[in-house]
């Protein structure tokens, strides 16, 4: 049986469509990995191996040391540096870079740290999100787990309290992330000035003498 005119048109305009579109697409596509990729990709791993090592030596060395209260207050402080830094990474690919050329131009302390961390921001944004962010998470989990043992040892219910701590904090991480998603895509410049201005304070070589790092 042969084909209607209407299935006729539409598997014309399909064929249109279909060869429209593969002209049409704006999209570049490179092949393999450039050297500087692969070069940060090591770095990267390398850093976020050295770094867990030493936060969670520390972390454990100094729960170990102080009462359980203080140990709920570390695990929160280790949580909240988790989402500030997220806030920042967030930040960092968000923000407009148009505004800082000026600021850089007029001598704006802060200004020329804040292009820098522009023009890098995937890098930035993979050691805030990916290192920091990631060692945060799994050292709250480690810590609460050791605080759990060392208060409910004898309990026999342990293990449920351990499961529903470690939900707890996975939440609050989770639900402060997803808070702070918002607000570093809404204040992504004024973020960007101001770490570009603390990481200012730092930058000793380009700092005029008696300069100041606040006000």
């Amino acid at each position: 049986m042969g084909k209607t005119d209407t299935e006729k048109k539409y598997m014309k305009k399909l064929d249109k469509y279909k060869k429209t579109s593969r002209q049409n697409i704006p999209v570049k596509r490179k092949a393999g990995f450039e050297k500087r990729h692969v070069l940060w990709g090591i770095f990267i791993t390398c850093v976020s191996f050295v770094l867990s090592m030493l936060v969670l030596f520390a972390s454990t060395s100094l729960l170990e040391a102080v009462r359980p209260a203080f140990a709920f207050i570390v695990v929160l402080v280790i949580i909240t540096a988790g989402v500030v830094f997220d806030v920042i990474g967030i930040a960092v690919t968000a923000a407009d870079e148009t505004p800082f050329h000026s600021m850089a131009s007029k001598r704006i302390r802060g200004a020329r740290q804040s292009l820098i961390l522009l023009r890098n921001a995937p890098r930035v944004s993979s050691f805030c999100n990916d290192v920091i962010g990631d060692i945060c998470g799994v050292v709250s989990g480690v810590a609460a787990a050791s605080i759990v043992y060392r208060i409910f040892t004898a309990s026999g219910y342990i293990s449920l309290i351990e499961t529903v701590t470690g939900a707890l904090i996975a939440a609050v991480t989770v639900g402060g992330k997803a808070f702070a998603k918002n607000i570093g895509i809404n204040n992504a410049n004024y973020i960007v000035y101001w770490v570009g201005r603390i990481l200012s304070c730092f930058s000793f070589g380009k700092r005029k003498k008696g300069q100041r790092c606040s006000g």
